[in-house]
């Protein structure tokens, strides 16, 4: 069974299996340039080709070869682009692939956006290695949700956002130390002793969140609408309802990018900008709410502000 990043993609795969089992219900014939010539004795008229014969060339001659005009693809391309032979590299069967973020999905539409490959959430364990910078900062600031400690803001351009940690992202070992049942004051501390690099850290990928991918129509939309950043209403048949976004959902990044703490009209300038494939990370609003709500309202000011000093 296909493993698709959107809908879209699965349509577009669908047809192009289509595409190419149709042609090839149909028997080739050789171009024109390779029919054979005919004896003078002979008849005029060339051999018929019976609907099962198995004849080399394409099923239509190129327009380089057609009545023998002498014409390079080079050519036809350079002064009649609108009759330059389709790429059939584009039309292949898209494979999928084999490694990295998307190992096992089937994306024609979407494989080569790099967008959708940083913003993969795959909730799985990984390792990495922090170090503090020249403040004795790492970058982050945690908070216990449930007895797990979770990442709920990460400072742009620190160490920890260089090694890849995110919202969301669940640390389960600082140290070789389980940090289960912990307290958020507790880890900070943890963070504060460590040493200035080497710092091990065990986390599993965002096991609350996951992405979207979806496509804007031709007027540029997604079909969503959303209130301080939470999605409250989908536009009906549009790409954001036909791939599963949800209301009651916080958006978290555009394109791998974190927008929390965010203004509206900033949130709405990354999606314009984002371009035609965009790929929206998401929590459940309960979730999200839930790992802020203690927060003091000046310590929240302060980070969503990114004032508020740093771990």
């Amino acid at each position: 069974m296909s493993l698709y990043p959107s809908l879209e993609d699965m349509k577009v795969d669908q047809l192009m299996k289509a595409q190419l089992q149709a042609e090839s219900q149909y028997p080739t014939v050789p171009s024109i340039t390779s029919m054979p010539v005919a004896h003078p004795a002979a008849p005029s008229a060339p051999p018929l080709i019976s609907p099962g014969q198995d004849a080399a060339g394409p099923l239509y001659p190129f327009l380089g070869e057609y009545m023998g005009l002498e014409i390079s693809e080079d050519a036809i391309a350079q002064n009649m682009p609108e009759y330059a032979i389709a790429n059939r590299e584009a039309m292949e069967i898209a494979v999928p692939a084999q490694s990295g973020p998307l190992a096992g999905m089937t994306a024609p539409v979407s494989g080569k956006s790099l967008a959708l490959q940083k913003a993969h959430v795959t909730n799985g364990i990984r390792e990495l290695t922090l170090c503090k910078d020249q403040s004795g900062k790492i970058g982050i600031r945690v908070h216990s949700v449930n007895n797990g400690i979770f990442v709920c803001l990460v400072t742009k351009g620190s160490p920890a956002a260089m090694v890849g940690l995110r919202f969301g992202d669940q640390i389960l070992d600082i140290n070789g130390e389980s940090v289960a049942g912990y307290s958020m004051d507790q880890v900070h501390k943890i963070f504060r002793n460590s040493p200035v690099s080497g710092i091990k850290v065990v986390v599993r990928d965002r096991p609350f969140e996951r992405t979207v991918t979806m496509h804007k129509d031709s007027s540029g939309h997604i079909g969503f609408q959303f209130k301080n950043g939470k999605i409250i209403a989908l536009v009906k048949d549009s790409s954001a309802s036909r791939n599963g976004l949800l209301t009651d959902h916080q958006i978290l990044e555009i394109n791998g990018k974190n927008v929390v703490g965010l203004k509206d009209k900033e949130v709405t300038a990354e999606i314009d900008t984002a371009g035609d494939i965009v790929t929206v990370t998401v929590i459940p609003s309960f979730i999200y709410d839930h790992m802020i709500k203690k927060m003091s309202g000046s310590l929240l000011k302060n980070i969503m502000d990114h004032s508020d000093p740093m771990l």
